[in-house]
């Protein structure tokens, strides 16, 4: 029931579905890429991806100065169940603006 919850609440915000599902897609990406690709202001992005981190949705490792953003390694049945269902939303955002500078 926790985890149903805490996932739950986590997914219930548009933008957070909508990081998550590029993502997915993407399979790793820095903030300024969801930013950009997104049209989100970094410390919006920033503050969804700390909650979607403390849901164990994403994880996270450090590529010289930037963060860059994983779905977790060993993503739980619930997780991926919502994974599948986040995939038509992932093929109507627009195409990824990329980090030269990563």
């Amino acid at each position: 029931m926790d985890e149903l919850l805490l996932l739950s609440k986590a997914m219930s915000d548009e933008n957070r579905l909508k990081i998550v599902a590029l993502i997915a897609r993407e399979k790793e990406l820095c903030v300024c890429e969801i930013c950009d690709t997104l049209e989100l202001s970094q410390p919006l992005v920033s503050r969804h991806l700390k909650q979607l981190k403390a849901a164990t949705i994403l994880e996270d490792h450090k590529e010289g100065k930037w963060r860059v953003y994983t779905i977790v390694t060993t993503p739980t049945p619930l997780l991926k169940a919502y994974l599948i269902s986040l995939e038509p939303i992932a093929q109507t955002l627009k195409p990824l603006c990329t980090c030269a500078t990563r």
